[in-house]
């Protein structure tokens, strides 16, 4: 929840498995906070920088971004860049963080290096940042998990999915028990959630059963404006307002604030 020390609340989004709305989420959900008043700055954590491409970074005029945050250190807001919304900075995935990984191996503090350095974000004025972690659970995810306060966890309605949900949670227990034990679940968003397929209805069943009121009431469900907005470079907020994707995220923000406590 928001820090006392004056640091914005950081939200590390993570699942180890891909193609479950991750970075759909972490795009719509900063935006939908920064459209509401909110100051947040996304991070784009996955060296294929699906969330910078996602909010119109061209992959060709990126410059520096999360590479130069975890092996340089300096002010993360020397490298946020402007998006369409006025109050929604990212920090881009440029092209060496793909290298990051190895080099990462041989640096002192290794799984502590984003953490140090969005310590500077003390008193920025930042309401949230969002972590937008690889699908893999790799040195990278590990510095988001550490850096983080909480973690919200997509889960896609299909087969196995609660699978993997139960490794990730057993992660971030021993993330929380050795390297970072402000760490908590934020809760599990359902994703593609196709009302027509009783599977659908069985996985958020068997979601809720197990995690109880960790899961989001807000569903998202699949919807073809979702998966056109990025390559319109843009969130489904700005692509179309009006559609289906659009309204659930804007409610899944305000479930999320509730939850939070900014709102009643």
């Amino acid at each position: 929840m928001p820090d006392p020390a004056d640091r914005p609340h950081t939200i590390a989004l993570a699942n180890q498995k891909g193609g479950v709305g991750k970075t759909t989420t972490a795009i719509n959900l900063a935006t939908s906070l920064a459209m509401g008043g909110h100051n947040v700055l996304l991070i784009d954590m996955d060296p294929q920088g699906n969330a910078s491409t996602g909010l119109g970074l061209d992959r060709k005029q990126r410059g520096r971004g999360t590479y130069a945050l975890l092996t340089e250190q300096p002010d993360p807001l020397s490298l946020a860049q402007p998006t369409e919304i006025e109050q929604l900075r990212v920090i881009p995935a440029d092209p060496d963080l793909t290298g990051a990984e190895i080099e990462l191996v041989a640096l002192e503090g290794r799984e502590f290096r984003l953490r140090d350095s969005l310590a500077a974000l003390a008193g920025s004025g930042l309401s949230h940042v969002i972590l937008d972690c690889p699908p893999s659970l790799t040195l990278l995810t590990l510095n988001g998990l550490v850096a983080a306060q909480t973690v919200l966890v997509p889960l896609q309605c299909e087969f196995f999915a609660l699978e993997g949900i139960s490794q990730l949670v057993r992660t971030i227990e021993r993330v929380k028990r050795g390297l970072n034990p402000r760490l908590e679940l934020e809760g599990i968003v359902l994703t593609m959630f196709d009302r027509r397929n009783n599977l659908s209805d069985l996985v958020a069943a068997d979601a809720r059963s197990f995690f109880g009121d960790r899961v989001y009431e807000t569903v998202i469900p699949r919807n073809i404006r979702l998966s056109e907005a990025p390559s319109h470079g843009k969130p489904v907020l700005l692509y179309d307002r009006q559609s289906a994707g659009a309204q659930a995220y804007h409610r899944l923000a305000e479930e999320f604030l509730r939850r939070e406590g900014r709102i009643a």
